[in-house]
Parts: C-alpha cells; structure tokens; sequence
C-alpha cells in the first residue's frame, strides 16, 4: 500500500484477520481523509475495533474519521487546525490542544504534534520514565524558527495562504465537512 507522501507499506493482516481486541487503534490522518470517511469497509472495521480497544487514537485528520466511525462521540478531541469544522458536522467537541486525553481516546494535532501524541501515549502505556527516555533519545526539544504554527501565531496572510493550498490539494476541507454532515445526518437516521 502506497502512501500520500511515496511510502509503502506493507499490511501483515486484513481487516478480517485483525484481531477483535487490540491494545491500541490508531488512525492517521493527511490527504485522502474524505475518502477514508466514506469508505464503508473501514468505517465498519474501526466502529467494532473501537468498541474493544483499549486506547483509540489519531493524529491530524484521523479523529475526522473516528468521528465517522461514531468513536469520538462524547470525547474531547484534537485534530489538525484547518478540520475542526468537520468534526463539528459530526458533532465531536474539539479541542485546540496539541494532544488532548480523554479516557481512553488520545488525540493528537498536526503533523508535528504526532511527536507530542506519540510520548503521551507512551507514557499512557509505559509510564512517564519510558516516555522521557524516548524523548530523550529523539532529542525532541522544539525550537521552530518561526513562531507560525497556529492560525493564531502565523496570521491572517500566512494562514490564507496555506487555506489556499489545502482548498487546491484535492482535499477541500468544505467537501469533509459536508461529508461529514452527510455521515452524521446518516447515523441519525439509522437510530
């Protein structure tokens, strides 16, 4: 399986060998996220893993499809800035954070907040030591050399710009959030 970004890899089980409970359920997010929302083999897989596992996550645009999975409903959740709106048609609380942990959901921003995600959820798993030597040994200690990474730091003219590219990459946050809105109205019916 071929990545957004070139990256293969290599499924070792199907959907139907996975095991029914798994410790951890992650879902990643990037380009392809309002296709993976309307995808009903993996919809239906993450609804009944979720139901079991005993952490579901994501990072970035993966809570958009927790959320259509019915997996985020009732939790606080992060997501990737330009996408709060689709979890808003789903009706998930957002949450700007760059890791938000609500029970056993674990939620992380964009990009970059995968490194933060990813330690407190080792922390979750292994305890804060573990989580600290890991830290440790990725040399994660943050010094950006640009003070632009919210919409609120980088400014109006920054953040437009990036809209614009976000809105001509293929995946229009407007056509998430009306597939979102789609998916909610759906699983309100079906109740």
């Amino acid at each position: 399986m071929r990545s957004d970004t070139g990256i293969t890899v290599l499924p070792t089980t199907t959907f139907a060998g996975c095991p029914a409970d798994l410790d951890v359920l992650f879902v990643p997010g990037g380009f392809g996220t309002t296709a993976a929302m309307q995808d009903p083999d993996l919809i239906a897989f993450l609804a009944e893993r979720g139901k079991t596992a005993r952490y579901v996550t994501s990072v970035c645009t993966g809570a958009v499809i927790l959320g259509a999975a019915g997996l985020l409903d009732g939790y606080r959740t992060a997501t990737h800035w330009a996408t709060y709106d689709a979890l808003e048609a789903l009706g998930v609380d957002g949450v700007h954070s760059r890791v938000v942990v609500d029970r056993n959901r674990v939620t992380g921003g964009g990009v970059t907040a995968g490194l933060d995600f990813g330690l407190t959820l080792l922390a979750e798993l292994r305890g804060e030591t573990v989580a600290r030597m890991a830290q440790l040994m990725l040399e994660d200690d943050p010094q950006p050399p640009f003070n632009a990474g919210t919409p609120a730091s980088a400014g109006p003219d920054i953040t437009g710009l990036v809209t614009g590219v976000l809105h001509s990459s293929g995946e229009s946050v407007e056509r998430m959030v009306e597939t979102a809105r789609m998916l909610r109205q759906q699983r309100q019916i079906a109740v």
